[in-house]
């Protein structure tokens, strides 16, 4: 717990060191143009590879593979936007990185056995029919025909017709 403590409090430090050294070494104008260039670049980045991530998870969920490593992908793909977008050249330097796919893959290979994804087999949809969306583990109430009648002049108290 320390350590992301220490890492949150010493970034700010660490990124106006870089702006410092940046801005020396290039002048003030030049290390502004860049901290914008960044963010263009994460806003657009994240467009071209975050349709590539879902074109992928398209496919993945056609051929019933795994999309595991598509969804952290695509989490990484985010991450690495927002890391662009958020100025500083530390932050940059991570978000880009995190855009390699290599790099991606390097964490997939140790998050991946971590990380479990469940489906659902099927989808109900709560207006649907009366079988769908009944619960299927609720109980079953089977009733002779003596049991139950339906009055074809009565209706139901909730329906939105006025009675006859």
């Amino acid at each position: 717990m320390r350590v992301p403590l220490a890492i949150l409090l010493l970034m700010p430090l660490a990124e106006i060191a870089t702006f410092v050294l940046v801005g020396k070494a290039i002048g003030v104008l030049a290390t502004l143009g860049l901290t914008l260039l960044a963010v263009f670049v994460g806003l657009a980045l994240l467009r071209i590879q975050g349709a590539g991530v879902l074109q992928r998870l398209q496919k993945e969920s056609r051929t019933n593979a795994n999309p595991g490593r598509e969804i952290v992908h695509g989490a990484m793909i985010v991450v690495a936007a927002m890391l662009l977008i958020i100025p500083g050249f530390l932050t940059d330097i991570l978000g880009i990185l995190l855009f390699v796919p290599f790099v991606r893959d390097f964490i997939w290979s140790f998050i991946g056995p971590r990380v479990t994804v469940q489906r659902s087999s099927s989808f109900s949809y709560q207006g649907a029919s009366t079988e769908t969306s009944r619960p299927k583990d609720g109980p079953i109430i089977d009733l002779d025909e003596d049991d139950f009648r339906r009055d074809g002049n009565r209706q139901s108290p909730w329906s939105l017709e006025k009675d006859q």
